[in-house]
């Protein structure tokens, strides 16, 4: 896995913790700084798979 991707999942898991922790969406997204609405993506991506789901994916290559 390259750097980038692994640091970018990294940071995907991390916001799983902050959402069991009850943090607010705009609160995990400032902490990053990355876009609310890519954090949503993420929660909606943890409630449905758990943590593993905001594993980076390569598929396709």
């Amino acid at each position: 896995m390259r750097a980038g991707r692994a640091e970018r999942e990294a940071v995907r898991r991390q916001a799983a913790g902050w959402f069991a922790q009850g943090v607010s969406v705009p609160e995990v997204a400032r902490r990053p700084r990355v876009s609310q609405t890519a954090v949503y993506g993420w929660r909606k991506r943890s409630r449905a798979g758990g943590e593993d789901a905001l594993a980076s994916s390569v598929a396709g290559r």
